[in-house]
C-alpha cells in the first residue's frame, strides 16, 4: 500500500512543554545528550560526561554521576524500577554494564548500583556496544556489538553471581536492534543487523530462524504490542516490515529515510528525514539544521493519525500517557492524543463511518456508542440510496435500536426484500414480537417466496424463533393452510388445527382423527367445542369416539397396554368423561343420542339421573311418533325395562311427568306403585272406569293404604249404573278393617239410586251386633273399676283412721321368732334388724314387697315422663282411628292437670305450744315439692325397736307414751297410697284420730306393735338441723328418761312430739314408730282419765291451732283430690 493512499488526520495536538511560569522548558539546553529512555514515571537522559539525569512529570531535573567518561546505552525496564546502563569509566574501549536500583538510594541520595560487569564479547576482544535489551523477567540480558556479535547473559540481572555469558550470534555487520518476546512456552530474541534479521529461540538451544536478508539502521527497529501480536517491526527507506518468530509478516510501504521507530498504544511512530532545512545559529558560524518528520501511523485502522515536521529529532519518548519529542534544539514537545469522541466527530464530518467503526472498536468503545455509529452509518447509506448497505448496518443495531425505526424506512414495496432480511435477523436473535412475525410472513406471501416461507416454517429441526400463534394466523389469512396446519400440529396448537380443518379445509374426518390422538383433557374440551359440527357431518364416527371418551379413553396413537404398567407398577388411571356433558351435541340427531345413551347405560349402570331421564324421554318420544306397531311395542318394552331396572338412577318425579305427558300407561302405573302413590293408581283406574282394576288395586294395596277401600266405595256409590257386586265386596273389606263408621257408610250409599237395602243389610246387622257387644264389655269394665276404686278407698281410709296391729311373730327372711331389735312394715312383714340390714337394699322399703312396689313406681314414672311429650301426643292423635281414646289415656296420665309448686319462701304461721316440736326444713321442702324423687317410696314404712331397755321398765311409760315421728317424703306421683292419703277431703275427715298403746295382759300372746298416725294440727317450732335427713328414725325413750341418752345421733333433726291426753300426728305425713316390746310386760292399766279412747271428746290444748303445712286457698294437692274422685269421668285407678 502506498503511503499517500492512507488518509491523514490530525488526532494529536502539538505543544511546547513549558514550566510553571509558562516559559518554555529549557533545563536541557546545556546537556550534551547522548541517549534517552523513558519509563516508571520519568524520563532518563545520559550525556557524554557520564552523568544520568532524571526528569519527573513536574519537570524537576535530578542528576548523579554514573560514569567517569560518558554514558552510551540506557535501558529502563517497564515492570521493575531497574535501570541498566552501559558507559565508560576510562579511556579506550572498555564498556561497563551497571545495574541501578532506583528504589534504593545511597547516602548521597543517588540510586544504588547492584551490579558492575564488563560488556565484552566471548572472544574477550573489547568492542563498542551498539544496542542493549533486558528481559522483563530479570534473568536475561542481550548486548549487541558493533562487530556483529550478540552476547546473551543468563542469570540474575541484578547481580553478577550465577550468570552465564555466551555469544548466540555473530554477524558481519553491526547489530542495530534487539527485542525479547516471551510466551508461556518459549522465549524469542529478535536480532536485527544492517544486513540481516533473525530470531533465536533461547529455550530451544538457541535455535535460529533467519527472517530476512535486509537489515535496518540503528534505532529503526521496535517490538509491537498485543494489538499486532508482538511482532518485530523494522523500518527501511522503502517500507516498514513486520516479522513473526517464524517468518516475515505484512509490509507497509512508507517511503522515506527512517531515523527512528517507536511503538505507542497501537501506533507506530516513525521519524524520517525531510529535505527541507532551516538555518540555525551555532558557535562556529552559520550552519543549517536539518528537519525531520514525525509521523504517527494507526496500523490497525490504516490511517495516519498525525504528521508534523520537527527540527533534528533526538528521540521520541512515550511516558505519562502521551508522546514527547526531544528536538535537536533541546526543547521538549508534547503530542497529546485527542479523545475518541473528537476523533469520531472528525470522521463523521468526512462521512468516514467505516473508519469510525474500526476506530471505535480498536479503542474498546462501549456497545451503545457502536450502535450509534452503526445507526448513523445506516442513515448515511440510506440517504445515499444504498439500501442494501444500510440494512446491513441496521441489522448490526438489533437489540439496541428500536426495530420500528428501521421498519418504517423499508415499508415501501420496492424495499420489501431489505425489510425481509432485517426481520429474519430479528427472528434469529429471538427479539421479534407478534407484529414482527406477522410482517415477515406477509413479506413472504407478498413476494410469493415459497422457498423462504418453507425455510422459515417447515423446517422440523429448526429452533423456533417466532411467535407460533401469530404465524398460524398469518398463514391462515394468506391461505397458506398447509403451513398453518404444520405449525399447529408441530407446536400443539390443537384449537388452531381444528379451526383450520373444520372451517377452512372442511376435512371433518381428519379433524376427528386428530382429536382421537389427543390426550384426555384436550380431547374432551375439543369435543365439547366442535362436537355439534362433527355430529352433523360424521355422526357415526363422532358417536363412536364419544363412547370411547366416556368409558375408557386412550389416544389412538398410543398402545392399548401401557408399557409402564407391565413392570409391576400401579395400573394407569382410567380416564372417562361425564356423558351428560355431551348430550347437547346431539341436538339434531336423536337416534345417535339414543344409541349413545343406551351404550352408556349398558356399560356404566351407575350413570347420573340426567342420562336416564334423557334416555327415557327419547324412548317415550319414539313411542308416540312410531307408526309401525311392532316397533312401537318393542320400544314400549324397552322403556318399561328401563323403568323397572333396579340400577337405574332416573328421577322418579321427572319420569312420572314424562310418562304422563306421553300417556304411557304402563310406565305411569309402575311409577305410581314404586313411589307408593296408591291413591294415584286408584284414581287413574277411576278416571278410566276400570272397575276390575279398581278392585284389584284395593286388594293389592289396601293393606298399605286402607283408605283405598273408602275411596272405592265413594266411587261406586256415585255411579248410577249397577255396581252391587263391587259395592258388596268393598263393604266386606271396610267391615273387616273397620274403616268407616256405619253412619258414614249409609250416608255415602244413600246418594246411589241403585244401592238398595239388601246391599247393606248384612253389613248393618253385623255392625249393630258388634256395637252391642262393645257396650256390654265397657259396662263390665266400668263396674269392675268402680269396685276396685271403692276397695282402695276403704283401705286408704282404714290406714288413715285406725291403728295397725303387728302380730307377726316370725322374721320374714329367716323364719325364726322375732327378737329385739326388729323392723316392722305396714305390709305385715317383719324382720330382725340384722336380717333386714343384710337383705334390704333400702332402709325405707320392705324387701319382700320391693319388687312389686318398684313396678308401680316405674309405671308412675313412665306416666309422668309422658306428660310433657306434646309432640308425641299430637302425632298419636293424628294417626289414631279413635282420637277420644288417646285423649282419655293422656288425661288419665295427668297431662291436663294444673300443677302448683310450693317453695321454701312461703310463710309459715307459728303459735306457741307446750309441746316442743323439731321440724327439719329440708324434710319439709322435700315433702311439699317432691324434691327427692329419685329415692323409692315405700307405702308401708317400717317400725323399729332399737332400745335395749328392760321390758319391765316399760310399764311406767304406758300412761304417757312418747312417740317419735319421721316425716315421709311425699310424692303424689310416686306413691298411689300417699297420693290418696294427701287429699284434702281425707285429711279433714281424720283430723283427730287417737293412737294409744296398751300392754297386753295375756302372756301367751306376743306383744302387739301398734303404729299410730297422728293427724293433729300442732304447731312446730323449727330447730337448727343438719342438711341431711337420716334414712330412718327410731322410738324415743320414755318421758322420764333423758331424750339425749336414748336418742341415737342419727335421729338429730327429727320431729319429737310429746302428746298430751290425745296425741295427734302431722297431716299428710307418714309415721314410723318403734315401741319397746317386752315378752311379758307387767300388767298395768292405764288410768281412764288418761286413755283417749275412754274419755269421749279430747281436750287437746292445741286443737285450735292450724297445721303450718296446710294452705287454705292454695292447696297443691287439690287437683289430685279431684282426679281421685270416682265421679270424675277421666278417673283411672
Amino acid at each position: 500500500m502506498a503511503f499517500l493512499q492512507w488518509r491523514r488526520f490530525n488526532f494529536f495536538d502539538k505543544e511546547l512543554v513549558k514550566d510553571e511560569l509558562g516559559q518554555p522548558f529549557d533545563k536541557l539546553k546545556d546537556i550534551n545528550i547522548e541517549v534517552c529512555v523513558s519509563g516508571r514515571g520519568q524520563i532518563t537522559i545520559g550525556d557524554i560526561d557520564g552523568t544520568i539525569y532524571f526528569l519527573s512529570r513536574n519537570l524537576e531535573l535530578l542528576a548523579f554521576k554514573a560514569y567517569e567518561l560518558r554514558v552510551t546505552q540506557l535501558y529502563q525496564l517497564k515492570q521493575h524500577n531497574i535501570l541498566v546502563s552501559i558507559g565508560e569509566d576510562e579511556q579506550g574501549i572498555n564498556p561497563l554494564i551497571k545495574v541501578w536500583n532506583l528504589e534504593k538510594m545511597d547516602k548521597m541520595g543517588n540510586p544504588t548500583c547492584s551490579r558492575i560487569s564488563r560488556a565484552i564479547p566471548s572472544n574477550n576482544k573489547p568492542t563498542p556496544v551498539s544496542t542493549l535489551c533486558v528481559s522483563e523477567t530479570l534473568n536475561m540480558m542481550a548486548i549487541g556489538f558493533t562487530d556483529g556479535t550478540v552476547t546473551l547473559i543468563k542469570g540474575d540481572v541484578l547481580r553478577d553471581r550465577h550468570t552465564k555469558l555466551r555469544t548466540i550470534h555473530q554477524d558481519k555487520s553491526r547489530i542495530t536492534g534487539l527485542a525479547f518476546k516471551h510466551s508461556h512456552k518459549y522465549s524469542i530474541l529478535f536480532i536485527a543487523s544492517e544486513t540481516n534479521v533473525l530470531s533465536v529461540n533461547i529455550t530451544a538451544k538457541d535455535r535460529k530462524e533467519h527472517l530476512d536478508s535486509c537489515g535496518s539502521s540503528l534505532h529503526c527497529s521496535v517490538l509491537s504490542d498485543s494489538t499486532q501480536d508482538y511482532q518485530f517491526v523494522m523500518g527501511r527507506s522503502d517500507a516498514v516490515y513486520f516479522y513473526q518468530s517464524d517468518g516475515r509478516g505484512p509490509c507497509l510501504a512508507f517511503e522515506g529515510d527512517k531515523l527512528l521507530l517507536k511503538w505507542y498504544r497501537g501506533y507506530l511512530v516513525v521519524v524520517s528525514k525531510e529535505n527541507k532545512t532551516i538555518p540555525r545559529p551555532a558557535a562556529g558560524g552559520a550552519t543549517t539544521r536539518h528537519m525531520n518528520v514525525v509521523t504517527v501511523y494507526d496500523i490497525q485502522n490504516k490511517f495516519i493519525a498525525y504528521s508534523s515536521p520537527m527540527p533534528e529529532v533526538l528521540d521520541v519518548l512515550c511516558e505519562w500517557g502521551s508522546l514527547y519529542v526531544l528536538a535537536g534544539d533541546h526543547k521538549l514537545y508534547h503530542l497529546q492524543e485527542k479523545d475518541t469522541q473528537t476523533k469520531l466527530e472528525m470522521l463523521f464530518k468526512k462521512n468516514l463511518y467505516v473508519m469510525a467503526i474500526n476506530l471505535a472498536k480498536s479503542q474498546h468503545y462501549d456497545l451503545d456508542g457502536l450502535i450509534d455509529i452503526f445507526t448513523q452509518y445506516g442513515d448515511h447509506l440510506y440517504s445515499k440510496g444504498d439500501h442494501d448497505g444500510a440494512i446491513s448496518q441496521y441489522i448490526r443495531t438489533i437489540g439496541r435500536l428500536e426495530p420500528s425505526y428501521v421498519i418504517r424506512k423499508f415499508l415501501d414495496a420496492q424495499r420489501i426484500h431489505n425489510l425481509t432480511a432485517y426481520l429474519q435477523e430479528l427472528h434469529k436473535q429471538s427479539l421479534a414480537n407478534e407484529d414482527h412475525t406477522t410482517l415477515l410472513l406477509n413479506c413472504y406471501t407478498k413476494l410469493k417466496d415459497n422457498s423462504k416461507l418453507d425455510e422459515f416454517i417447515m423446517t422440523k429441526d429448526k429452533e423456533v424463533d417466532f411467535d407460533v400463534e401469530t404465524a398460524i394466523k398469518v398463514c391462515r389469512q394468506a391461505s397458506y393452510y398447509a403451513h398453518a396446519l404444520f405449525l399447529a400440529e408441530k407446536h400443539g396448537q390443537h384449537d388452531w388445527y381444528l379451526k383450520i380443518q373444520l372451517e377452512d379445509i372442511k376435512d371433518y374426518t381428519k379433524a376427528l382423527n386428530y382429536i382421537g390422538k389427543l390426550e384426555f383433557e384436550e380431547a374432551e374440551s375439543n369435543l365439547k367445542k366442535y362436537g355439534k359440527i362433527l355430529m352433523n357431518e360424521v355422526p357415526h364416527d363422532t358417536t363412536e369416539l364419544l363412547k370411547l371418551l366416556c368409558t375408557d379413553y386412550r389416544p389412538s396413537d398410543k398402545p392399548l397396554v401401557d408399557p409402564a404398567s407391565m413392570d409391576g407398577s400401579l395400573p394407569p388411571r382410567i380416564n372417562k368423561a361425564h356423558a351428560e356433558e355431551f348430550i347437547h351435541i346431539f341436538v339434531n340427531n336423536s337416534s345417535r343420542l339414543t344409541e349413545f345413551l343406551e351404550h352408556m347405560v349398558k356399560v356404566q349402570p351407575s350413570c347420573s339421573s340426567l342420562i336416564y331421564n334423557t334416555l327415557l324421554e327419547l324412548h317415550l318420544h319414539d313411542v308416540v311418533h312410531e307408526k309401525e306397531i311392532q316397533k312401537r311395542v318393542d320400544i314400549e318394552r324397552k322403556t318399561l325395562d328401563l323403568l323397572q331396572n333396579t340400577e337405574a338412577q332416573y328421577d322418579i318425579d321427572q319420569a312420572l311427568v314424562l310418562c304422563q305427558m306421553h300417556n304411557f300407561k304402563a310406565g305411569m302405573l309402575y311409577l305410581y306403585e314404586k313411589a307408593k302413590l296408591y291413591q294415584q293408581i286408584l284414581r287413574y283406574h277411576m278416571e278410566h272406569d276400570e272397575h276390575i282394576h279398581i278392585i284389584d288395586c284395593c286388594k293389592r294395596f289396601g293393606q298399605q293404604d286402607p283408605s283405598l277401600w273408602v275411596q272405592a266405595l265413594s266411587y261406586f256409590a256415585g255411579k248410577e249404573e249397577d255396581c252391587k257386586p263391587q259395592i258388596m265386596e268393598v263393604l266386606s273389606h271396610i267391615d273387616k278393617k273397620n274403616l268407616l263408621p256405619p253412619l258414614l257408610v249409609i250416608q255415602t250409599l244413600a246418594h246411589n239410586s241403585t244401592a238398595t237395602l239388601s246391599v247393606v243389610k248384612d253389613y248393618i246387622v253385623r255392625r249393630l251386633q258388634l256395637e252391642n257387644d262393645q257396650i256390654a264389655e265397657d259396662e263390665r269394665l266400668i263396674k269392675q273399676y268402680k269396685d276396685e276404686t271403692q276397695k282402695m278407698r276403704s283401705q286408704i281410709e282404714e290406714l288413715k283412721s285406725s291403728a295397725k296391729i303387728f302380730q307377726v311373730s316370725k322374721c320374714s327372711v329367716c323364719n325364726h321368732p322375732l327378737e329385739l331389735p326388729s323392723v316392722h312394715f305396714l305390709c305385715q312383714h317383719s324382720y330382725h334388724q340384722h336380717c333386714f340390714e343384710g337383705y334390704a337394699e333400702s332402709e325405707s322399703e320392705c324387701p319382700a314387697c320391693m319388687s312389686e312396689n318398684r313396678k308401680v313406681l316405674d309405671i308412675i314414672r313412665a306416666q309422668e315422663h309422658s306428660k310433657d311429650l306434646h309432640e308425641q301426643f299430637h302425632h298419636q292423635l293424628d294417626r289414631a282411628t279413635d282420637g277420644f281414646s288417646v285423649v282419655a289415656d293422656y288425661f288419665g296420665r295427668g297431662v291436663f292437670n294444673k300443677v302448683t309448686l310450693l317453695t321454701d319462701s312461703m310463710p309459715v304461721k307459728k303459735k306457741p305450744a307446750p309441746t316442743r316440736v323439731v321440724i327439719d326444713p329440708t324434710l319439709q321442702r322435700d315433702q311439699l315439692m317432691g324434691h327427692k324423687q329419685s329415692q323409692p317410696i315405700n307405702p308401708f314404712p317400717a317400725v323399729r325397736r332399737t332400745d335395749n331397755v328392760s321390758p319391765f321398765e316399760s310399764s311406767r311409760n304406758q300412761t304417757e307414751p312418747l312417740t317419735s315421728l319421721d316425716g315421709i317424703r311425699h310424692s303424689k306421683s310416686k306413691d298411689p297410697v300417699m297420693s290418696i292419703e294427701t287429699s284434702k277431703r281425707s285429711t279433714k275427715s281424720s283430723d283427730h284420730v287417737a293412737s294409744s298403746f296398751e300392754s297386753s295382759r295375756h302372756t301367751a300372746k306376743p306383744t302387739e306393735h301398734v303404729a299410730a298416725f297422728d293427724s293433729s294440727k300442732r304447731a312446730a317450732k323449727p330447730q337448727p338441723v343438719p342438711h341431711h335427713t337420716p334414712p330412718s328414725s327410731r322410738i324415743a325413750p320414755a318421758a322420764r328418761t333423758p331424750p339425749v341418752s336414748r336418742t341415737p345421733p342419727t335421729n338429730r333433726g327429727k320431729a319429737l312430739v310429746q302428746p298430751s291426753e290425745k296425741p295427734k300426728l302431722f297431716e299428710n305425713r307418714q309415721a314410723t314408730v318403734s315401741n319397746r316390746v317386752a315378752p311379758k310386760p307387767t300388767p298395768q292399766r292405764t288410768p281412764d282419765h288418761l286413755n283417749p279412747f275412754l274419755t269421749g271428746e279430747p281436750t287437746n290444748p292445741f286443737e285450735e291451732s292450724k297445721n303450718p303445712f296446710e294452705q287454705e286457698s292454695n292447696n297443691p294437692f287439690e287437683e289430685d283430690e279431684k282426679q281421685l274422685d270416682p265421679s270424675n269421668p277421666f278417673y283411672s285407678p
